[in-house]
């Protein structure tokens, strides 16, 4: 790549005009060419152009707005576990959801155990509140890190997924910026939910059981995790899904790939699906890593792995 073209690529799109204007809503809560690296659990990213904190339904409404006339480019960012950012950033707006889109509330349902989250509250926090009320099945989302909106988006889970327990979601898009509902389906690792949609919140229903019981399921599985998983690095959790009857760290295991080094990207130790930043990596140490394993599973079994993590951003 030409260095006039790379240059182009890491041209904010944002103009004097848009910057002024997102200064006015948001004051503080908006910052240019702001690294994404703090927001990700790899701890990797270039800049944003623009880094926008979102606290209401309307502010949110008011952003959709502006982006769909100036026809902007813009992502949602969770917790960022699922995610490589890469090293050139990404253009356009970046939002986080926070204020009431972070909220939990349990609703009076004498026969489920049913609740309301935000889209950015944390599901560690919404597990472990639901299963001191003797949430049945919680546990099957112990110990997955992330947001609910990201997790509903990736359908996460493990003997269940998310969208088993799902009731009602409510979306907003640049077309339809008003909160409104949607009725997604679910299927391994991903969901119909459209694109340009950001989920605003959920509501979910679980069987009522001993809150005693569910607690004690619900810390096995987290000690489990603990013991198996290299919780120690920044990470984002298993990067490549498992195909149809087998596991995909037990292929890169087999594939001799424990180990392997790109940069300070590793293929854990601990866990043969985990790559782990272990020294200062950047999103070309990472996707390197990822590209190499992916091409030796293939080799060695003739399966072709698919990604679990998304790639996002300028990776020139």
């Amino acid at each position: 790549m030409s260095g006039l073209a790379e240059r182009e690529l890491l041209r904010s799109l944002l103009d004097e005009g848009d910057r002024a204007a997102l200064t006015e809503i948001f004051e503080s809560r908006v910052r240019f060419d702001a690294r994404l690296g703090p927001y990700t659990s790899w701890k990797i990213g270039g800049p944003a152009d623009a880094l926008v904190d979102v606290e209401t339904g309307d502010e949110l409404t008011q952003l959709l707005r502006f982006v769909f006339k100036r026809q902007l480019p813009w992502m949602p960012l969770g917790s960022g576990s699922n995610l490589l950012v890469g090293d050139g950033g990404v253009r356009g707006l970046v939002i986080r959801l926070g204020g009431e889109f972070t909220s939990i509330e349990f609703l009076d349902d004498p026969s489920h155990v049913a609740v309301t989250a935000g889209a950015s509250s944390s599901l560690a926090l919404l597990t472990a509140q639901a299963a001191s009320r003797g949430a049945v099945g919680i546990g099957s989302l112990a110990g997955i890190p992330g947001s609910v909106g990201g997790a509903l988006r990736m359908n996460a889970g493990t003997d269940k997924e998310i969208g088993d327990f799902v009731r009602e979601v409510w979306v907003q898009t640049p077309t339809k910026p008003e909160p409104h509902p949607v009725t997604p389906q679910y299927y391994y690792r991903h969901t119909t939910l459209e694109r340009d949609a950001i989920v605003a919140r959920v509501s979910f229903a679980f069987e009522r059981g001993d809150p005693a019981v569910v607690r004690d399921e619900m810390q096995r599985r987290l000690v489990r995790r603990k013991k198996t998983q290299p919780l120690q690095f920044p990470n984002a959790g298993s990067c490549f899904r498992n195909p149809p009857g087998d596991k995909a760290g037990r292929l890169i295991e087999a594939a001799g790939a424990k180990g392997w080094r790109e940069g300070g990207a590793e293929v854990s130790q601990l866990h043969a699906n985990f790559i782990v930043n272990r020294e200062n990596a950047t999103a070309a140490d990472v996707a390197a890593l990822l590209a190499r394993v992916r091409r030796t599973v293939y080799e060695r079994s003739g399966i072709e792995l698919e990604l679990e993590v998304h790639f996002v951003g300028v990776f020139a």
